[in-house]
């Protein structure tokens, strides 16, 4: 995952300070190179980078620090703000609104993703209500209209371009008057791709903005286009209004630091990065969330959504009570891996959780628990109600094994595999036994009835040890404030 390397060598950097005895001079400039290190290896500007270790070391000043302050929190927040800096401008970029026509225009280099970008934001804005239309304003790519064509149809999303018409400024002025009449409240205009050196392109894209008058310019970027970000995000900058920034191919292995660069270089938010080639691989972009899980620190906030999200309120009175009850069958397991499926890409949710980088999960490993969950799932569809709802585990015998085996079209010993995990799972979720309900049944308030000692029965040993054991646990039990997130990290973390 991109900047996953960057993450893991700034909480690497961090974890090293804190383990030191006496937080000095030293200690300090250490973890400030390691961090400048992992910055520069990871394509940010030099300017930027020696910026930011200017201010953290502004900020910090050993000397001025009374005793008995938090030097190590000290440290820790300042580079946090000045990361946060390096990716908000500070202004936040135009937001449409709906039933009131918003013109959006798309700019960036060639092969940045921009035409299926386009369609990944007109179907988000789509299940929001809007009523988007895209228009095709690139005639220099041959194939740019049928892909944006496909797209669109695909997402059952209106669109305009021309096979004959070879003036790009033409078609967008066409496009975006014949929507407007149709009441369409989000007109997306996307344009050819260029790079800075094409004088004629970037002349082009100018005309095209003044003839549509756009309300947003949003510049698409690639994720690995790396140092030169900074440049081409600048050209871009001065030829148009660019008003945001989205990044795409954030699923990839590049480095992706280039994506700091442009915000700096553009003096505009991202606000939104692509995961993937689908429809629905699109996130809308947070800056404190994101540093904080850059950080090893969690994303919290996200992490209790994920888990209202999958966990609906109407279920989780029903939930509650079967964990108070100790009884854990095979239907609740699949039920839970349900949720964790629901939940997003396993690292990801490891990345939210305070104490955990998305470094954690090995690469490949992520897709193959993935693997594995539906591989269990699919057996389980091959299992009577019964057995389902069985607590007993004597009911499971050879026969039936056998016979699941045989509905699932797999191997009898992965059959096995799965009851052994369904063992393991049973044992923890017997631990939650005489756990107090509260009367609502809702999840938030169960943290007056559990607490860190209850928990610490329920995690694994090596989920206890990366959270920094009884006393990391405590720390994380109050900075959580509500234990519908431990909820969830039991789910998360144990399948």
């Amino acid at each position: 995952m991109v900047l996953a390397e960057l993450g893991g060598s700034i909480s690497r950097a961090l974890q090293q300070m804190s383990n030191a005895t006496i937080i000095d001079e030293k200690v300090l400039n250490d973890c400030l190179n390691e961090i400048t290190r992992a910055l520069l290896q990871s394509d940010v500007q030099f300017k930027l980078v020696r910026d930011m270790q200017t201010n953290i070391k502004k900020i910090v000043n050993l000397d001025d620090l009374a005793a008995g302050h938090n030097k190590r929190k000290i440290i820790q927040q300042a580079i946090f703000t000045e990361l946060c800096k390096m990716l908000d401008p500070g202004k936040p970029s135009f937001t449409p609104k709906k039933s009131k026509p918003s013109v959006v225009m798309f700019v960036g280099l060639q092969g940045s993703g921009k035409t299926t970008t386009c369609t990944k934001y007109a179907y988000y804005h789509q299940k929001k209500g809007w009523k988007p239309a895209l228009v095709c304003a690139d005639t220099f790519r041959a194939g740019a209209f049928d892909q944006l064509k496909q797209n669109a149809t695909k997402a059952k999303i209106p669109f305009y371009g021309s096979y004959m018409e070879s003036d790009p400024v033409k078609i967008a002025v066409e496009g975006v008057e014949r929507f407007k009449k149709e009441n369409c409240d989000l007109i997306i205009v996307d344009t050819s791709g260029r790079h800075k050196q094409e004088a004629a392109l970037f002349e082009e894209m100018r005309q095209v903005s003044e003839a549509t008058k756009p309300d947003l310019v949003i510049f698409v970027m690639d994720s690995s286009i790396g140092q030169a970000a900074f440049d081409q995000a600048q050209a871009f900058k001065q030829s148009v209004a660019v008003g945001a920034v989205i990044v795409t191919k954030m699923d990839g292995h590049a480095k992706g630091g280039g994506a700091l660069s442009a915000v700096a270089a553009t003096k505009s938010p991202v606000i939104f990065i692509g995961t993937g080639e689908h429809m629905d691989e699109f996130e809308t972009f947070d800056v404190k969330p994101f540093v904080s899980r850059l950080l090893g620190m969690g994303d919290l906030s996200g992490f209790m959504d994920k888990i209202q999200e999958v966990v609906p309120m109407d279920q989780q009175p029903e939930l509650l009570q079967k964990l108070s009850e100790g009884n854990f069958t095979m239907r609740i397991m699949y039920e839970q891996f349900q949720n964790l499926l629901k939940m997003g890409p396993i690292n990801q949710v490891f990345s939210m959780l305070p104490g955990f980088s998305s470094e954690l999960m090995p690469k490949g490993r992520e897709k193959e628990s993935q693997a594995k969950i539906k591989r269990y799932m699919t057996m389980m569809d091959s299992m009577t109600n019964e057995e389902l709802d069985s607590t007993n585990p004597k009911l499971m015998n050879d026969s039936r094994m056998m016979r699941i085996a045989r509905g699932a079209g797999r191997q009898l010993r992965e059959v096995v595999e799965m009851f052994e995990e369904y063992k393991r799972l049973a044992k923890i979720w017997s631990k939650m036994k005489g756990l107090k309900i509260p009367k609502k049944g809702d999840m938030s308030a169960l943290s007056r009835n559990m607490n860190a000692q209850h928990m610490s029965k329920v995690l694994p040993p090596q989920m206890l040890k990366q959270i920094g054991g009884m006393g990391g646990l405590q720390n994380l039990m109050k900075q959580m404030g509500s234990s519908k997130d431990m909820m969830g990290m039991f789910g998360g973390g144990d399948k």
